[in-house]
């Protein structure tokens, strides 16, 4: 399970310093239904969720997952 502040955590640490929170806010991810991944958290989307889709859309590693 992932919870809101591991996932800024795990955002944090794949992108470059002090950008996880302007990808979060700008980036439209369309596994979720089009929704930045602040948009999807403001609508209750599991954190779990979010991570995969942005995993998926940042290509990360598979130990990332």
């Amino acid at each position: 399970m992932v919870r809101e502040a591991e996932l800024w955590l795990r955002l944090a640490a794949v992108l470059p310093e002090g950008y996880s929170r302007v990808w979060a806010d700008q980036v439209v991810l369309a596994e979720l239904s089009g929704r930045t991944v602040s948009e999807a958290l403001a609508d209750g989307v599991p954190c779990k969720t979010i991570w995969r889709a942005a995993w998926r859309q940042l290509e990360l590693p598979g130990h990332l997952s």
